[in-house]
């Protein structure tokens, strides 16, 4: 006898850099780089506290008081570690629309406000390491 394989739906491929949408955080276009050697996303935000149950944060120039979600310890590349705030948040990737879990931190060195960590990317997209704006971006006509 001969054992089936479930075959999985191909999935939809993305650059190693793409626009996201924040509808929740009325964000209309932000660029994103896809890490896969990060387990979480992070958000660049600014002024952040906690309250409670809540988060109070500054993004895009507009005051956000979002849930708590928990909090996270994330060891950085350098070996820093540091706990942030995580919220929960409706991301939009091409026609892909899903809730994703997001640490908030101060991104103003790191060159682009988002980083999308494979938790958030698996079971949905391959990534195109040779690639940018796969899903977010119109080529452009010769």
């Amino acid at each position: 006898m001969s054992k089936s394989r479930r075959i999985k739906p191909a999935l939809t491929q993305l650059g190693w850099k793409e626009d996201v949408h924040l509808p929740d955080l009325q964000i209309a276009a932000m660029v994103a780089k896809v890490d896969t050697g990060a387990r979480s996303s992070a958000l660049h935000a600014e002024a952040i506290s906690i309250s409670g149950r809540h988060v109070l944060f500054r993004l895009g120039g507009k005051r956000h008081k979002l849930k708590l979600a928990g909090t996270k310890r994330i060891k950085s590349s350098n070996g820093h570690s540091e706990v942030r705030p995580m919220i929960e948040t409706e991301i939009m990737l091409g026609a892909l629309s899903f809730p994703v879990e997001v640490t908030l931190t101060d991104r103003t060195d790191m060159g682009v406000p988002m980083l999308l960590g494979r938790e958030a990317i698996k079971g949905r997209f391959l990534v195109n390491a040779a690639k940018t704006f796969i899903l977010s971006r119109k080529p452009k006509s010769k």
